[in-house]
């Protein structure tokens, strides 16, 4: 697929150097002309030096015929402004923006616009690492890498159950018990959640 790349800070330079691996046509847009000089020298997409509000910066990055769009700069607002002229003004369906800010995530899922959140990933990350007696893991099947990620249940969620968990962009895999034990959730359906409990989630990650 054609991907449009917002922003050629970290996360924008990561995202496009592997989409670039996996042989996927990329397009890099930032102001910076030294941001997009950090990209791998081995990294076969075009840059772009632009104001990423531009509509005519955007339409000659390739907005108009790209399969998707990842918006991924340091300024939320930003972000949901320029996700939403991808989406809304220029239609294209696959539109991802970063967001810094957890309290928004909901707003721009709103707006049509999937998100990732490094604040909310960081952030569970280092309470399964504190806290958890297991390790994350990552499994390839063929071209695709799967997230197996631990996650603590929060307190608010004992006594309820994995009908109501909310995990955007995640699936629920399994509930590992306090006692060890492992429960798919395909198996036994709507799984019981309780103190001590933790959450097998799954998620796609390229």
């Amino acid at each position: 697929m054609d991907v449009l790349i917002i922003g050629g800070g970290l996360l924008g330079r990561e995202t496009a150097q592997r989409l670039d691996r996996l042989g996927h046509g990329v397009v890099v847009v930032d102001e910076s002309a030294e941001n997009l000089a950090l990209l791998d020298p081995s990294f076969g997409g075009v840059t772009f030096v632009g104001f990423p509000m531009d509509l005519n910066v955007l339409r000659r990055a390739g907005v108009e015929s790209c399969d998707a769009v990842a918006v991924t700069t340091a300024d939320d607002n930003l972000n949901i402004a320029v996700g939403q002229i991808a989406k809304k003004y220029f239609k294209v369906e696959r539109v991802a923006a970063r967001i810094s800010d957890p309290a928004r995530e909901d707003i721009f899922e709103d707006m049509g616009l999937r998100t990732v959140c490094p604040t909310n990933m960081a952030g569970e990350k280092l309470v399964a690492d504190l806290i958890s007696p297991w390790q994350s893991r990552q499994v390839t099947f063929g071209m695709a890498t799967v997230a197996l990620e631990v996650l603590p249940v929060e307190k608010r969620l004992h006594g309820r159950s994995t009908g109501d968990l909310e995990l955007p962009g995640r699936g629920i895999f399994a509930v590992i018990k306090p006692d060890g034990r492992f429960l798919l959730k395909e198996a036994a359906g709507n799984l019981p959640l309780g103190e001590g409990d933790f959450i097998v989630a799954s998620r796609r990650i390229d």
